[in-house]
């Protein structure tokens, strides 16, 4: 059976991989792709507009740390965003690969794939002197969760999907001159990840042992009549550098900019899988696992007027390097051909456009926002049911309360609409054993976020 599947390895590299339907990420339901913006709890009421150029509290370490040297004395804060979004599949004619008949697939359309997440930040500053400041920030920049019902119809593209990350970066800002401010950070990030899915070994048996398949070597049985399971798991550590800096031309109207390097994660794990019959033993063994992505890096400059004492309006425009994944390849130890998804994503946009009010007198600021923000999927065909991502228009409210000279509470929500995915799967090529999914998406997000910041 090994000997086979090696006879051939350009066919074996379309139907065994294509069989394990392995993808690289969770449905990126709240920023682009599987980005979390949710950095910040003020910024969550303007969208994120202006969030490069605020630099009005410790959240600034993230979006950009030459902000830090507005902040007097050591400033620290913590919060947490729950984010609940909507993923429902709807089936519009999903079949088994026209190789093997076409024959509808059976199985319900999966409920709602997403699940409520809890997504925390911590961050700290410290001024040195008048010239100089250093800022420590842990964070959560990529990741999430997708999870269908195992027996749904497009269990063979996924079933589990989870992307998990934590930050770790310290950075330095000081004041170049009374109105230039320059930072640079470093960051060491962790990612872990899980990706399962149903394998259809009667789609595999009916493919001839020179095309890359079984040859019948489980009797007769059909498509969809002899499902395993593979289930991938991974992590690795990463590192990348970011750099910040903040204009003011004045005491009302300043500038920011940020980059954020790509940052380089190669994973090393297992692949677990669970067949049908001893006979696929040998070939389909539990093995180590690897594999190498370019978590993408992104740019943003940012602009905040100061209209008068109350009022201010706050504009962004982020850019991010999603082409930096163009597929997943996964390279096991066991000697079977690699398994390739591929995802041709590219680079996207975000623009945000959002103002505060702060009455006279109050203790309380009140924010509002909107944005626009690209998907990286460019069409139904490329979209993958890991990733039924599309555009989405964001509105945002929130407030914040000065408590006291030292304490400080933010919170802030956002609606997300989000174009009804399309997904158009053909069922050859590398999903030729998982078969040409069809169908449309539901999704949406509601987003509630709270902080609470410390002076000391």
């Amino acid at each position: 059976m090994l000997h086979c599947l090696r006879a051939r390895p350009a066919v074996g590299r379309i139907f065994v991989p294509a069989a394990l339907g392995l993808a690289c990420c969770s449905q990126g339901v709240h920023a682009a792709g599987f980005a979390l913006i949710e950095q910040g709890v003020a910024g969550m009421g303007t969208a994120y507009a202006g969030a490069a150029a605020t630099a009005d509290s410790v959240d600034t370490l993230y979006f950009n740390p030459a902000g830090m040297t507005r902040l007097p004395g050591t400033q620290s804060g913590a919060a947490v965003h729950l984010i609940l979004p909507q993923t429902k599949f709807k089936d519009r004619g999903t079949t088994f690969s026209p190789l093997v008949g076409g024959a509808p697939i059976p199985g319900g359309d999966g409920g709602d794939a997403s699940e409520l997440a809890a997504v925390p930040h911590a961050y700290l500053s410290h001024q040195f002197n008048d010239r100089t400041w250093f800022g420590l920030a842990l964070n959560v920049p990529f990741g999430l969760t997708t999870h269908y019902d195992s027996d749904w119809v497009g269990r063979y593209h996924a079933v589990k999907s989870e992307v998990k990350t934590l930050n770790i970066n310290p950075s330095i800002a000081f004041r170049a001159t009374d109105e230039l401010s320059l930072a640079v950070g470093v960051s060491a990030m962790f990612l872990k990840g899980e990706f399962t899915n149903a394998i259809d070994f009667g789609t595999l048996n009916v493919i001839p042992t020179g095309l890359g398949g079984l040859g019948g070597l489980l009797g007769p049985v059909g498509p969809g009549q002899a499902d395993g399971r593979s289930k991938i798991t991974g992590d690795s550590w990463g590192w990348g550098f970011n750099l910040g800096a903040l204009y003011e031309f004045s005491t009302n109207t300043r500038v920011g900019m940020h980059f954020r390097s790509e940052v380089t994660q190669k994973l090393d794990g297992d692949a677990d899988f669970t067949v049908p019959a001893a006979a696929l033993g040998a070939v389909f063994s539990d093995t180590g696992v690897r594999a190498d992505v370019d978590l993408p890096a992104m740019f943003s400059v940012s602009g905040v007027h100061q209209i008068n004492p109350e009022w201010a309006i706050l504009a962004d425009y982020t850019w991010t390097g999603w082409s930096s994944i163009p597929e997943l390849r996964f390279r096991f130890d066991n000697g079977l051909p690699d398994g390739v998804t591929t995802f041709d994503w590219q680079d996207t946009s975000r623009f945000s456009l959002g103002t505060t009010y702060q009455p006279t007198g109050s203790r309380w600021t009140y924010r509002f926002g909107m944005a626009y923000d690209e998907s990286p999927v460019r069409n139904a065909e490329t979209r993958s049911a890991r990733l039924p991502d599309d555009d989405r228009v964001w509105v945002a409210v929130g407030a914040g309360f000065q408590a006291s000279e030292n304490l400080k509470f933010n919170i802030g929500y956002s609606h997300l609409f989000i174009d009804d995915p399309k997904i158009t799967k053909t069922g050859t090529g590398e999903d030729v054993t998982r078969g040409a999914l069809n169908g449309s998406y539901d999704s949406s997000v509601d987003i509630l976020s709270l902080d609470a910041q410390y002076t000391f």
